[in-house]
């Protein structure tokens, strides 16, 4: 009995090790475990998409602004602006396309840098500032520009001089913050560029001294739940009513045509050349 004892306590031992040597290759194969930093790390992190926030804004009258320019007779390009504009933009920066645009500019405030030329631009037979004080343009879509998320072009329709016409205009959304300046309202602002055809919208008098085609360029800002619902700041029409019409003497003289030089009651026929 005492011999059977120590042989069996050494066959167990020997068991032991040998179960154990057959497990480890399969704990071998198992794959180590992955710490959690480590796991996190490796995802892949979305980026973040713009916020959405549609709101309603009105335009500064003030700090929005439309710079127009067309020729004079070849020279160079008239320049005038117009200040005044009220109107409303509906839109969410997450998605422009469904943004909305209706917005009115005073003629009345044009401005060329000459009174007589402001009259003469107001007259019936070219703006009819009387008739016609306001312009106004409503959009009726938005097309994202490829490749650069703060361009876009707005279409829809220029009302102008009894006309409503297409228009075109490449907007660029320069930002949308709160204004650094007490009350620091929500700011949004946008620069813009587009060309008409003056006589496309029935104003075609002095083809010969004033250009077909009009540069536009416009500066807005425009800013949340505030100016929503206002006029468009016109001047008083009287420059229009002092020049109803542009072939009066309110004409400035570098648009009035040349009158032929009077001929002296002795003058006397020139002679032919001789030959």
């Amino acid at each position: 009995m005492s011999l059977n004892r120590p042989c069996a306590i050494v066959l167990a031992a020997l068991a032991a090790l040998a179960g154990a040597a057959t497990a480890a290759p399969a704990d071998a194969q198992r794959p180590a475990a992955q710490p959690a930093a480590a796991a996190t790390d490796a995802r892949t992190e979305a980026t973040p998409a713009a916020q959405s926030d549609p709101g309603t804004y009105g335009f500064d009258p003030v700090h929005t602004r439309v710079l127009f320019a067309l020729s004079h007779a070849g020279f160079s390009q008239a320049i005038g602006t117009v200040s005044g504009a009220a109107g409303t933009l509906r839109f969410d920066p997450a998605d422009w396309r469904g943004a909305r645009l209706d917005v009115q500019v005073p003629l009345t405030r044009l401005e060329l840098g000459d009174g007589k030329w402001n009259k003469a631009a107001l007259a019936r037979n070219l703006l009819d500032g009387k008739r016609w004080p306001n312009a106004r343009f409503v959009s009726e879509r938005i097309e994202p520009a490829a490749g650069d998320p703060k361009r876009f072009q707005v279409c829809g329709t220029l009302s102008l001089h009894g006309v409503d016409g297409p228009l075109c205009l490449q907007v660029r959304f320069n930002q949308l913050k709160r204004h650094p300046l007490p009350p620091f309202h929500r700011t949004a602002g946008f620069s813009a560029t587009g060309t008409l055809s003056r006589a496309a919208f029935g104003i075609d008098a002095w083809k010969s001294v004033i250009g077909d085609e009009v540069e536009l360029r416009i500066e807005a800002e425009a800013v949340r739940d505030k100016y929503v619902g206002d006029s468009p700041k016109g001047a008083d029409a009287a420059g229009a009513d002092a020049a109803p019409d542009s072939r009066s003497d309110s004409v400035p003289d570098s648009v009035r045509p040349d009158p032929a030089p009077p001929t002296p009651a002795n003058a006397q026929p020139e002679p032919e050349p001789s030959r």
